[in-house]
């Protein structure tokens, strides 16, 4: 183009003031748009001009504000990562976020058009000017105003070599008014006028000058450049080269044309440098060729600016990589020996995993062993608990069957136990052979268990039973309140089938032991001895008895029966008989048409004249004592017995399985038997004051002896009452010794000896305690033999 023409009407505002009105769009819509960069001083003035004086003519009103273009992203440690690399809808949150921080430049700004609907606009582009001068071309943008300050936001980055308001001012269309507004003037380029022939000839009248405004008389100091300062060649003011318009309302008295120059003073006044506007003196296609150029020129500097910008900002970015390296390299040494500690720590660790792994499996070894043991311990202790259980049920039950057997023996209500016949059988097994123990001339004896205990039952045959069922009964009744130490215990009968139950003992008789039947071992002599005495203290107990005394007729050593420890009981005492009260107190004999007894065994005075005495008991004696030194058949004993004393061979009648016999008190138990086995009564000694005697002091030679043996205890450890070894034995009043729980049971019911049958003078019990200490060393060493 040949110039650049400027046109400008006048307008007069509402209030009566003129104001600038551009007409180059005269009858179409008018947009104005004001750039601004934040809440600078410049970008102020601008939008204040614009409200000022554009507002009023403008149909949209537009704030613009250009932000660079989102090419990467920060992150919080400070590196910046491509958007194309990152996920489009992290970018599209992240722009939307970035717009809306923008969009708070506007903010200072809405309270300055509040007449008027303001729109906000926000570009994105690297060059400010060239994003501006798209949104001209693009929107039709009529005006737009910029700020003249130098720390513009949204044109902060200045092009190499021109500014944007020079950049915008040189290739802006014809279409579009540009205002650069500072704090003292407006510099500005109007629409090419020439466009309307109507206005032709008045444009042409005007020349493209310079407005300086009456107020000014001097240009402005360099101090005051325009924030869009360009380079060394348009180091010209642009106040020298566009019209100056005051930074406040046109007034009547202003105008465009106040004051001109010319062309070439205002050249002068450049110091020979080229104006931007100055136009050729050539034609206008060399004009446009070398504005073409001028052009590409810039843009090429341009484009050179930003990939030197590029590549400082690689070469930034390079020695940063650098360093980074460098200290990752650091890093990498540091981890690397933090490596090689760890590695050698877990190496140490390993190694201590290992050792303790292996104390571990030792220590499992060990556990097992333990585990084993324990159950083999446990095993041993649950047998021992299991045996001691056992033992102490055993002991309950046998303490059960003293209790039983003492309440049986003082129960001062019942007498006897009546069994039924069904209990009979059925303890009999239906009177099995298999349970016989025994037979004699009143019938069988078998063994059986009647409340839950050991019994022997003996049982009658029918036709003794039948023909004296009445005195069987009175004589059981009476039997059954028999108790001595050294007699069978009659527990009770069967009335209906005519048996009588007596405990049981467990040696069986003397006669088996004596001839050693089934296998069994010979009695030593000093049991023998004690034997003796025994038998003839329960014959005494017998012969005592009040009011009447008994006679048992059938004393033998079959009848004579052997319990614990060997200690020895008269039995089938319940067919002893009787001697009635019509016999006189003086009389000790009696009269029985029947005989009983065993011949060889019977009295022969009992036998020819058919007068039971006490004394017939007492030859029964004499032959079983003759027995007991010689282990002979009782046929011809005293004969062969008295031979053999008068000859001097006594030893060799004696029994030959013991050897050890102590041959003056054998000699003098023999000659003892012989006077008792007389056969005139009168002729046979006193059991009580002449035989009992000597066979106590056989006794005490014979416990001396037991003390000394291993298998054999001495008998007055026994209680006379319960026959078993006492562990509390206590001293009557008749001096004989008794379990402390048995005797005081029998003196609550009975008045009597145990033993003697006499009135005892009072009830007070003494610990015998030199007795109960030997018991104790005996039992010692026993445990210790075994």
């Amino acid at each position: 183009m040949s110039s650049i023409k400027t046109t400008s009407t006048k307008t007069t505002s509402s209030d009566g003031s003129h104001s600038l009105s551009p007409t180059s769009l005269a009858g179409t819509r008018t947009l104005v748009a004001v750039a601004v960069r934040g809440s600078s001083m410049g970008s102020r003035q601008a939008v204040r001009w614009a409200v000022d004086n554009l507002i009023s003519i403008a149909d949209r009103f537009v704030l613009v504000h250009v932000m660079p273009p989102l090419n990467t992203i920060s992150t919080p440690s400070g590196n910046r990562i491509q958007i194309s690399e990152m996920d489009p809808t992290i970018v599209a949150m992240y722009r939307q976020e970035v717009k809306a921080k923008c969009e708070e430049v506007f903010l200072p700004f809405k309270t300055l058009c509040r007449s008027k609907e303001m729109e906000t606009l926000i570009l994105e582009d690297e060059n400010p000017a060239y994003a501006l001068l798209k949104y001209i071309t693009r929107a039709g943008c009529n005006n737009l105003v910029l700020g003249s300050s130098t720390s513009s936001n949204f044109v902060g980055r200045k092009l190499q070599g021109q500014d944007v308001p020079t950049t915008l001012m040189n290739f802006v269309t014809t279409t579009c008014n540009i205002f650069v507004v500072s704090r003292t003037k407006v510099i500005s380029k109007l629409i090419d006028s020439y466009s309307n022939p109507e206005d032709a000839e008045e444009n042409r009248n005007h020349e493209f000058s310079v407005t300086i405004n009456r107020e000014v008389s001097t240009i402005h100091p360099p101090s005051e450049a325009s924030e869009y300062g360009g380079d060394d060649d348009y180091s010209a003011p642009v106040s020298e080269v566009f019209t100056d318009v005051p930074s406040r309302k046109f007034t009547n008295g202003d105008s465009f044309a106040g004051a001109t120059v010319n062309y070439k003073r205002q050249m002068s006044r450049t110091n020979g440098k080229k104006n931007l506007l100055e136009l050729p003196k050539g034609n206008e296609h060399d004009f446009m060729a070398s504005a073409f150029k001028e052009s590409k020129k810039f843009e090429l500097q341009s484009e050179l600016s930003g990939l030197q910008s590029e590549l400082r900002h690689t070469l930034e970015m390079y020695d940063r990589a650098c360093e980074d390296l460098v200290h990752v390299q650091k890093k990498i040494q540091s981890i690397s020996s933090e490596c090689v500690e760890e590695a050698s720590k877990t190496r140490a660790a390993i190694e201590r995993v290992e050792m303790w792994n292996k104390i571990a499996e030792e220590e499992k070894s060990n556990y097992l062993e333990t585990t084993n043991e324990l159950e083999v311990a446990r095993q041993l202790l649950s047998q021992e608990v299991h045996e001691r259980q056992k033992a102490e049920l055993n002991v309950i039950t046998t303490f059960t069957e003293r209790q039983v057997l003492i309440d049986a023996l003082f129960s001062g209500d019942r007498r006897y136990k009546r069994f039924t016949r069904d209990e009979i059988v059925v303890a009999t097994g239906s009177f099995s052979d298999a349970k016989v123990i025994g037979e004699g001339g009143y019938g069988k004896v078998y063994k059986c268990t009647l409340d839950h205990t050991p019994m022997a039952v003996k049982v009658l045959h029918p036709q003794e039973f039948h023909s004296k069922k009445e005195e069987f009964l009175t004589e059981v009744e009476v039997l059954s309140q028999l108790c001595h130490p050294h007699l069978v215990l009659l527990l009770g009968g069967c009335p209906e089938i005519g048996c009588l139950v007596y405990e049981y003992m467990e040696n069986g008789n003397l006669e088996e032991r004596l001839f050693c039947e089934g296998g069994t071992e010979p009695l030593p002599w000093f049991i023998r001895f004690q034997i003796a005495y025994e038998v003839a203290c329960g014959l005494a107990f017998l012969h005592g008895t009040k009011p009447e005394p008994i006679i048992h007729r059938d004393l033998k050593p079959g009848n004579i029966l052997l319990g614990r420890n060997y200690v020895s009981k008269i039995g089938d005492v319940g067919f002893a008989k009787f001697m009635t009260s019509i016999v006189p107190d003086n009389v000790s004999m009696c009269r029985n048409s029947t005989l009983a007894g065993t011949l060889n065994y019977m009295d022969p005075e009992y036998y020819r004249t058919g007068v039971i005495r006490p004394k017939s008991d007492v030859y029964s004696f004499g032959i079983i004592v003759l027995q007991m030194l010689t282990a002979r058949p009782a046929n011809g004993l005293v004969m062969s017995v008295e031979n053999a004393i008068s000859c001097g061979l006594f030893v060799d009648i004696l029994d030959k399985s013991i050897t050890d016999w102590p041959l003056p008190e054998a000699q003098e138990l023999a000659w003892l038997a012989l006077r008792c086995a007389r056969l005139r009564c009168r002729d046979r000694p006193d059991l009580r004051s002449e035989i009992l005697p000597v066979l106590e002091r056989f006794s005490n030679l014979a416990n001396i002896q037991l003390q000394k043996a291993d298998n054999f205890m001495p008998s007055y450890y026994f209680c006379p009452i319960l026959q078993e070894v006492m562990e509390d034995p206590h001293i009557a009043a008749d001096g004989f010794t008794y379990e402390y729980s048995a005797i005081q049971k029998w003196v609550e019911k009975q008045k009597v000896s145990p033993v003697t049958r006499v009135i005892l003078p009072h009830i007070r019990l003494t610990p015998n305690l030199t007795l109960k200490s030997a018991i104790q060393e005996w039992k010692q060493q026993q445990v210790q033999t075994a």
